[in-house]
């Protein structure tokens, strides 16, 4: 006895063929996805020494994937300056990436790129910590 005829094969292998095609163009290979590219941050201090050991946030924050039907692409990286001041970053989607620097004795860093190439090297110099203002206290001119 015949389990199934030739008629139902042939659908149920063109519905195969259909199913593994639509996961080939899905995976990232094939998808519309946004390039890749590598970072180089290179932290700096307002006299061209390099600053070691600095915080260094990378986070790409615009795009979407296509593959994943629309779903908000969420790459950051937290990292650590070396003794040069530089900091590799993994390959992150091209695009607009934040970045901010964290460093002892200095003021925090925060800015945008947009970045569309494939290799860019972000020069950042850090400003000193500026002075500290209160309108608790009083001028030294007034009198009590």
């Amino acid at each position: 006895m015949r389990l199934c005829d030739n008629q139902t094969m042939r659908t149920v292998r063109s519905l195969l063929l259909l199913a593994v095609l639509g996961l080939a163009f899905a995976s990232p290979g094939f998808a519309d996805d946004p390039d890749f590219t590598a970072i180089t941050v290179e932290v700096m201090n307002n006299r061209d020494k390099p600053i070691p050991r600095a915080s260094v946030i990378v986070r790409f924050v615009e795009g979407r994937s296509i593959a994943k039907f629309g779903k908000k692409i969420i790459t950051s990286y937290e990292l650590r300056t070396s003794n040069e001041g530089k900091v590799t970053v993994p390959p992150i989607p091209q695009g607009k990436i934040l970045i901010q620097v964290i460093a002892k004795g200095y003021q925090t860093y925060g800015e945008y790129h947009e970045i569309y190439e494939d290799q860019k090297t972000v020069p950042i110099v850090m400003s000193p910590p500026t002075k500290q203002y209160s309108s608790h206290e009083k001028d030294n001119k007034q009198s009590r």
